[in-house]
């Protein structure tokens, strides 16, 4: 039988969770538990995604420094997993106050704790490269639609930096697009979800990293032991097109392939329309036109530093894609009918 969850707060721990309950901090927080770590999960509400595991919680919300003060306190290592994400034109406030503040503040509570940080951005804080190849760390910002969650990733890693300045030991991890399980609310699964709902007829015509979470997780640890201090690692994956990696979500799901790529003109009036419907309806629509844009975007990345420093490694994307699948059969997101899966309802 599992360990309860218990709530006790003041014992030292090797690592503090931030974001626990989300896709990258739910992992992180399993692992470290596997590896026999101590951990302290910082959370709003735990609910069903840490019950069994043996990890002291501490409730905190980003705005309340001091709650992260006790948070943190007697942590040797902190994972700071917790962020606001949306791709569109709105919330930027809300972005902001989570991603920039919100991470200024566990970064000086990880300071003040004495505490080595690991910052979880994302590859959407580096630039693009002019000819379509591999971006690196030191790609410099461009290319990318300048929204919210683009300029918030960006400068939340400025903040952090700025506490290296002041003495903090920090380091920052920036994943690609990830998917895997434990995904509860579900955050990029859910274009996994869709085309296993039947919905993925044509996929947009731009590529990306893909990588299983649980190899990011693993990546983050390493980055705990091994990360250089002020220093950048891409925890890269599988550069794949659309196309392809609807593909394999259709092979995993057994539902019939992808007819084929939407026309690039296609995807922008989409996103066009998604922003008129927003204003309709006064709230943002997942389509929309900083949506469509990055989904045209080559957006590939090279973990070779992290595979170097880090001894980074990621498994077979079609593993990762059935993983996801059935654990998302298993909890209710999608069900079995014959020898098919379809969304639950």
């Amino acid at each position: 039988m599992p360990s309860p969850t218990t709530t006790t707060v003041n014992q030292p721990v090797d690592c503090v969770v931030t974001g626990a309950t989300g896709l990258v901090g739910n992992n992180v927080v399993r692992l470290l538990v596997r590896e026999g770590r101590s951990v302290r999960a910082v959370v709003r509400t735990a609910g069903r995604t840490l019950e069994g595991l043996h990890v002291q919680i501490a409730n905190a919300a980003l705005e309340d420094e001091a709650a992260l003060d006790r948070a943190l306190d007697g942590a040797t290592t902190v994972v700071h997993a917790a962020a606001m994400v949306h791709c569109g034109w709105r919330h930027r406030d809300e972005m902001h106050a989570a991603n920039v503040a919100g991470t200024s503040r566990v970064a000086r509570a990880a300071r003040r704790a004495g505490a080595r940080l690991v910052h979880v951005s994302s590859v959407d804080a580096i630039g693009l490269t002019h000819d379509g190849s591999p971006a690196d760390e030191e790609t410099p910002p461009g290319g990318m639609p300048e929204c919210p969650y683009v300029v918030t990733k960006r400068e939340a890693e400025r903040a952090v930096l700025d506490e290296v300045d002041r003495g903090l030991d920090a380091v920052i991890v920036n994943p690609v697009y990830m998917i895997g399980p434990w995904d509860w609310k579900p955050s990029s699964g859910r274009m996994l979800l869709e085309v296993g709902a039947g919905k993925g007829l044509f996929a947009p015509p731009g590529a990306n990293d893909f990588v299983d979470v649980r190899d990011v997780a693993a990546g983050i640890v390493a980055a705990i032991d091994k990360g250089a201090r002020g220093r950048r690692y891409i925890l890269g994956g599988h550069a794949l097109s659309y196309l392809d990696a609807w593909r394999i979500f259709a092979r995993v799901a057994g539902r019939m392939q992808p007819l084929g790529v939407a026309p690039r003109l296609a995807v922008r009036i989409a996103g066009w329309v998604g922003d008129a419907a927003s204003l309709l309806t006064r709230r943002e629509l997942p389509v929309n036109s900083a949506a469509a844009t990055m989904s045209m975007l080559p957006h590939n990345f090279s973990s070779a530093r992290a595979v170097r420093e880090l001894g980074y490694s990621f498994r077979p994307f079609e593993a990762t894609a059935a993983d996801a699948w059935h654990w998302f059969v298993e909890h209710g997101y999608a069900r079995a009918v014959r020898d098919r899966t379809v969304l639950a309802r």
